[in-house]
């Protein structure tokens, strides 16, 4: 049986790449995360952690080398799946050294694992889109020869990433593959992200937790967005389709549109009239990525990957979502 160890298994991507294994693999997965990490977005597959049915849960934090190197000796895995990060462009303007020691340190912490312990497994590392951070309008759509010019902490902690990934495949021929890829999202998206917090809004506001009133940062940017299903899918093709180890592939999806488009769209499908968009400077970073738009004509051509869910259906699940979470329990909207 091939096994799979995931870091950030409790993330949006991390547990929705767990469904998508268990559903379509007979492999075992072992996710990795933090004694402190938030389990519930993993909470449906409680039944199968508690029982060690096909997937269980490893205690691995990125700033502490021991518990890496424990968590893969003792795994063994044939697959490593990459995608613990401090994943908040925002945030990162005031956690700098998190997010540099989580994502630069960290991932070093984990190739360097892999190489010492001598196994061999297909890894791949989620970089991101943000490392192209301000990309000039004759590079549009962004393909994977486009100059880096990272626009956040978090944009040159990736970068960091992309380029130790690298290193370890072309120094030691680790079987790395590397992905950039753009907005997706979906159900358990974390509310730092613009639509996610949008539709917890929205859905604070039918519930009567807030008023006519949500708050916004720059809605002028340009976004391809991707369903959080479609990556996840995407991402297992990657190691499994013929994979060619040290490539770099931009992965995104086929709906451009503005933030404010998002807002806008989210808004129509409330139930609540006359809601008032408010700008917040908090929500306003120093300097935004404004034009993610990839080109993904070297991943497609590679697997056949197409996106499936269209735009409409991600976010209207996204807002069912967060309906039902408001709905559960009170939430504290930030």
């Amino acid at each position: 049986m091939k096994k799979a160890l995931i870091t950030g298994v409790t993330g949006m991507v991390g547990s929705h790449l767990v469904d998508y294994l268990l559903k379509n693999t007979q492999w075992k997965i072992y996710g990795a995360c933090r004694w402190r990490s938030p389990t519930e977005n993993i909470l449906h597959l409680a039944e199968q952690i508690n029982k060690k049915k096909r997937l269980e849960l490893k205690y691995l934090d990125l700033s502490d080398y021991n518990s890496i190197e424990n968590t893969i000796s003792e795994t063994k895995p044939d697959y490593i799946f990459h995608l613990a990060a401090q994943s908040f462009p925002k945030a990162s303007f005031d956690l700098r050294e998190v997010t540099y020691d989580t994502n630069i340190l960290g991932t070093d912490r984990l190739l360097y694992a892999v190489h010492k312990l001598k196994l061999n497994p297909i890894i791949h590392v989620c970089s991101s889109s943000e490392v192209f951070g301000r990309v000039k309008k004759k590079f549009i759509p962004i393909n994977e020869k486009v100059p880096f010019h990272p626009a956040s902490p978090y944009a040159i902690s990736k970068i960091g990433t992309d380029y130790i990934a690298n290193f370890y495949y072309e120094a030691y021929k680790l079987k790395i593959l590397i992905t950039r890829m753009f907005t997706h999202t979906g159900p358990r998206r974390g509310d730092y992200f613009a639509e996610s917090s949008f539709a917890k809004q929205i859905a604070l506001i039918e519930a009567g937790y807030q008023k006519k009133e949500i708050f916004v940062g720059n809605l002028k940017s340009l976004r391809t967005i991707a369903d959080v299903r479609d990556a996840v899918k995407a991402y297992y093709l990657l190691v499994t389709k013929k994979p060619q180890f040290g490539e770099s592939y931009n992965i995104g999806g086929n709906y451009t549109c503005t933030v404010g488009d998002i807002l806008n769209f989210l808004i129509k499908k409330s139930t609540i009239k006359n809601i008032r968009i408010i700008i917040d400077k908090n929500r306003l970073r120093p300097i935004d990525a404004d034009l993610q738009v990839p080109n993904v004509s070297k991943f497609k051509k590679h697997t056949n990957w197409k996106p499936i869910y269209k735009f409409e259906t991600t976010m209207i699940d996204l807002l069912n979502y967060w309906r039902e979470k408001v709905n559960s329990k009170p939430y504290i909207n930030r």
